[in-house]
């Protein structure tokens, strides 16, 4: 990675939260809250700002309100199975921890984390002092890398195996560049969003 003067860190907050919730134990705080996401989000941040040394932090949510994916497709969705009840109260008890560390949150009613991100990545991707680093579990965003400028820091197992996703590891990984991703997708389907893609393919 190049080293530009700043780095900006983008954290995909519910792609995190969700890959840590299911990767760790049931933890619990000793007033028997559910704390598991809530230690795995904030070890991942912690080893984010020892590896990556951000000058800049940010945290994109989701919102409960239905998106403009909704509208445009009924089914997007709508196979995934309901938040179960012991992670709900960990979302509020993450953006405490981003508070205490000064990361300001962006959500936006009818949009997802990932329009946030796109839309901060479009913003600075021109920057030749800035490299933007997305922060997920979510390997959508792979789609925003652009050169050495805008990379994806991913959880591959756990939230203790990470990888640093630049077009080389794309092509890599894919057999193409990241300028394809969003052609793949559509192409065979995202079961987890009930994408059916092309019938025949995928």
């Amino acid at each position: 990675m190049k080293k530009r003067k700043s780095t900006l860190v983008i954290l995909d907050a519910h792609a995190l939260i969700h890959r840590s919730f299911h990767a760790l134990p049931s933890f619990t705080a000793p007033s028997g809250e559910p704390m598991g996401a809530v230690y795995g989000v904030s070890a991942v941040l912690l080893k984010l700002v020892r590896e990556l040394s951000p000058t800049h932090i940010a945290a994109a949510f989701d919102r409960e309100e239905p998106t403009f994916r909704h509208i445009a497709y009924d089914g997007y969705k709508a196979t995934r199975a309901e938040t179960k009840s012991d992670l709900i109260p960990q979302f509020d008890k993450v953006k405490e921890i981003f508070t205490a560390f000064g990361i300001p949150i962006f959500e936006v009613a009818g949009c997802e984390a990932d329009d946030i991100i796109g839309t901060l990545v479009e913003k600075y991707k021109d920057d030749k002092d800035l490299t933007t680093i997305i922060a997920s579990g979510d390997m959508d965003t792979l789609q925003l890398i652009r050169d050495d400028r805008v990379l994806v820091y991913t959880l591959r197992k756990g939230i203790e195996d990470t990888i640093l996703y630049d077009e080389k590891a794309v092509k890599e990984r894919f057999g193409f560049g990241p300028e394809l991703i969003q052609d793949y997708k559509g192409l065979k389907g995202d079961p987890s969003d009930n994408i059916i893609g092309v019938k025949g393919i995928g």
